[in-house]
């Protein structure tokens, strides 16, 4: 759930000075050219470079320039978050057997990351998402999740209270989830993505009006925010509803600059993808 906001270190040169201004506009092909130009490569290179091939959906790529950058400097908590993420998404793309190997690796690179970082709040809310979704045989846990939770609500309220929610909703209890949410809401009111988080909450449940009213005035709050559409867009594609409205939301989210704290084109290609096969098996009444 948090956002990517850990600060780059300061990069000497201008290939690197160049490559974080592309990174930051979401120019990550440019980005990725600037710092091949780079001399000499030390972590810092190889992460940004690990993290804009992340962002271009090229996860092996990914996984190879993060493994460079812990290399360099295995003291980063940044460094091993990102890579937990590339072996999670390579993990995703897997077949069964190497899946598990990647899985492994993803929930060692996030527990390395929390270790070397205690406070660093989007490795906690990585290593939380994963111990939650996760199966034992590699390594998840509800328990383990709850421990991240409490460790997150001396830091985060909002985070800790969405943490709850999640918690809440793995055990079915809707109820509960439904006031954590909210209460994510108040602790933090100017943060857009604790709104969005009611709303798709609320579609989950049925409750599509207020789900709807609850977009619309986020919308109207924030005309341009690229994560309106592409919430709106995925929890119409989730409840296979208004799905003609899909593709004008992305095309729209597409037309506006985005950052790399927002969805990116590998998740609005698969969004897409989705709401193609979810029309095709309305037509064909399943």
């Amino acid at each position: 759930m948090m956002a990517s906001a850990m600060p780059f270190a300061r990069l000497p040169g201008p290939d690197l000075s160049r490559a974080e201004a592309f990174y930051r506009r979401t120019e990550y092909g440019s980005a990725i050219g600037a710092l091949q130009a780079a001399e000499p490569r030390d972590g810092a290179v190889y992460a940004l470079m690990g993290k804009a091939q992340f962002m271009q959906g090229q996860y092996k790529e990914a996984v190879s320039s993060l493994e460079k950058a812990v290399a360099e400097d295995g003291l980063s908590s940044d460094y091993y978050d990102w890579l937990g993420k590339a072996y999670g998404r390579v993990a995703e793309g897997s077949s069964f057997l190497s899946a598990l190997g990647y899985a492994k690796k993803t929930v060692r690179a996030f527990e390395r990351a929390v270790e070397l970082g205690p406070t660093n709040l989007e490795a906690l809310s990585d290593l939380f998402e994963y111990y939650l979704d996760a199966p034992g045989m590699v390594g998840g846990g509800v328990d383990k999740a709850e421990n991240i939770a409490r460790r997150m609500s001396a830091l985060d309220q909002a985070e800790f209270h969405w943490m709850r929610a999640m918690l809440a909703e793995k055990r079915k209890d809707y109820g509960a989830a439904e006031r954590e949410y909210r209460a994510a809401v108040a602790s933090a009111p100017e943060q857009l993505g604790r709104a969005l988080d009611v709303a798709a909450f609320l579609a989950t449940r049925g409750r599509y009006d207020e789900s709807d009213a609850m977009f619309r005035a986020a919308a109207e709050k924030y005309p341009n925010a690229p994560k309106v559409l592409y919430a709106q867009a995925a929890v119409y594609v989730q409840s296979k509803r208004n799905l003609d409205q899909v593709e004008p939301l992305l095309k729209r989210y597409l037309e506006l600059q985005i950052t790399p704290d927002d969805p990116q084109r590998p998740e609005v290609a698969a969004l897409l993808k989705s709401t193609r096969s979810a029309r095709s098996k309305v037509r064909n009444g399943e």
